[in-house]
């Protein structure tokens, strides 16, 4: 992981990219052309951005392609109006390389991280399909809980005090540390916004004007959403993705892939759990009453319901089966846990430890579908 000293990024040398001034500045960098072959002339490159916040390209060459996402020192949906630093591409490449190394192979790869242009070069990604337009045309994804249920697990479990040594754990917390804009969005627009009359919040008008109005008004619900706001500031369990949801999801029937961890921080576990499976319940309510040719949809919203439960299940197994194994960090130290009732206590701690983290994925839940509702 890069030292967090080095997180600064753009400066007086900075620029937005364009189609036609990306392949000579990728020219200068062997890795990228070995990958792509030919020279810069040879190129291809495709501004293909579709997000909120950054410029996506695609440049293909004789050999091969690779994905180019740069920051704008702005939310690109908004304009200038709303500045963003341009270190959130730090951030990105930085929760990639950590990821891959604890989940190899479910993440693309980072080629190349330019500091000065805010730049990450990264794999690209082919056939793959964002995976909300999937679940938008009913495609189902055979991979898709088996993948994300061992992501989330080796990625979360090995960036914990479970695993980690506590100066390694701190080390690594650093480096995230200044990731403060982006939290701060998912801190207003998740936990907060929603509550209130919020510039920003939008839903379904006139339809929902009265319940937009009753969550406004409900104090034990605030309340509620304010203690999840508080485990998001406060429980810096591991690495979490931020912003885990269908459209950070690239698939194919065969392979599946995480992307877009710029609002990557070290905070609960929950969180990113929760933000998955909060997706999914509304990727199947969204399902209701929807017809294709076949006159119904009640097989595809079985198949998500099914996710649900594959996700949970698997990423709980799989991370206390992490934690018996290698869980050889600080915290539960593992020569305490040698003899026959050691072990028997330590079991129930982790079925307790998983209660708890279900307790915290319903919640963060919650939050993320109220928010995708009013926010």
């Amino acid at each position: 992981m890069t030292d967090v000293r080095s997180a600064r990024t753009g400066g007086a040398d900075y620029r937005p990219m364009t189609e036609s001034t990306l392949a000579p500045y990728l020219a200068g960098f062997n890795e990228v052309a070995v990958i792509l072959g030919g020279t810069a002339q040879d190129w291809k490159v495709s501004e293909v951005g579709d997000g909120n916040l950054n410029l996506v390209f695609i440049v293909r060459g004789p050999e091969g392609a690779l994905i180019v996402k740069q920051a704008l020192p702005y939310v690109r949906l908004v304009g200038d109006s709303w500045p963003l630093p341009l270190d959130r591409s730090f951030f990105e490449s930085q929760a990639l390389i950590t990821e891959d190394a604890a989940a190899p192979g479910l993440v693309p790869k980072v080629i190349l991280f330019d500091a000065m242009q805010a730049l990450v070069v990264m794999e690209f990604l082919t056939p793959h399909i964002i995976m909300r337009k999937g679940l938008i045309d009913g495609v189902e994804f055979p991979r898709f809980a088996a993948t994300l249920s061992e992501f989330m697990a080796q990625s979360l479990f090995k960036t914990s005090d479970l695993y980690l040594p506590a100066a390694e754990k701190k080390r690594q917390m650093a480096a995230f540390c200044a990731n403060t804009e982006l939290c701060r969005i998912t801190e207003d627009l998740v936990f907060t916004d929603p509550y209130r009359a919020a510039k920003l919040n939008h839903w379904t008008s006139p339809q929902l004007d009265d319940i937009a109005l009753e969550f406004r008004a409900d104090g034990p619900l605030k309340a509620a959403a304010q203690a999840m706001k508080l485990k998001f500031l406060s429980h810096a369990e591991a690495l979490v993705h931020g912003d885990l949801h269908s459209g950070s999801i690239m698939a194919t029937s065969t392979d599946v892939r995480v992307i877009d961890p710029e609002f990557a921080f070290f905070g609960p576990m929950g969180f990113d759990v929760g933000a998955l499976i909060g997706n999914l319940i509304l990727a199947y309510l969204s399902q209701m009453g929807h017809e294709d040719e076949k006159g119904g949809r009640d097989a595809y919203r079985a198949w998500i319901l099914k996710q649900m439960v594959d996700v949970w299940t698997l990423f709980s197994a799989r991370f206390v089966d992490l934690w018996s194994t290698e869980g050889k960090g600080d915290a539960f130290t593992a020569e305490l846990f040698t003899d026959a009732a050691s072990r028997a206590a330590l079991a129930e701690e982790q079925a307790r430890y998983m209660r708890s983290l279900f307790e915290d994925t319903l919640g963060f839940a919650g939050c993320k579908m109220i928010r995708r509702i009013l926010g």
